[in-house]
């Protein structure tokens, strides 16, 4: 992990997400390939929904961060990321993390917590 990496509250790298980068560097390319990746039957991504300024940022967030119960509990209270609080690890960040399958983001959380 870079020391310039933007963590998100689940452990997500921000600035290494597609929806990010794209934003960043205005690529449309980009946005299509992953608003294909990203679709599903149940969950339909639009290209021009595939913008982001990072989960923490007070900026656009994709719009399932929107709607994210761990960004949403982390926002309310002020913490850095989820492994600075006190309720480490909860229900909400326990299913995100299994329902995304991002082992590397708890891995990244249970690194920081061993630090504080």
């Amino acid at each position: 992990m870079a020391e310039e990496d933007m963590i998100a509250f689940c452990g997500l790298v921000c600035n290494e997400c597609p929806a990010f980068i794209a934003k960043r560097t205005n690529n449309d390319e980009l946005r299509e390939k992953t608003a294909e990746q990203w679709s599903s039957p149940e969950w339909s991504v639009e290209a021009d929904e595939i913008n982001c300024d990072g989960c923490t940022s007070e900026g656009e967030q994709f719009k399932h961060c929107t709607m994210c119960k761990v960004r949403t509990c982390g926002s309310e209270k002020g913490v850095l990321t989820c492994a600075h609080c006190t309720d480490y690890p909860c229900g909400f960040l326990e299913e995100l993390w299994n329902m995304l399958q991002i082992s590397e983001a708890k891995e990244r959380l249970d690194t920081i917590r061993k630090g504080l």
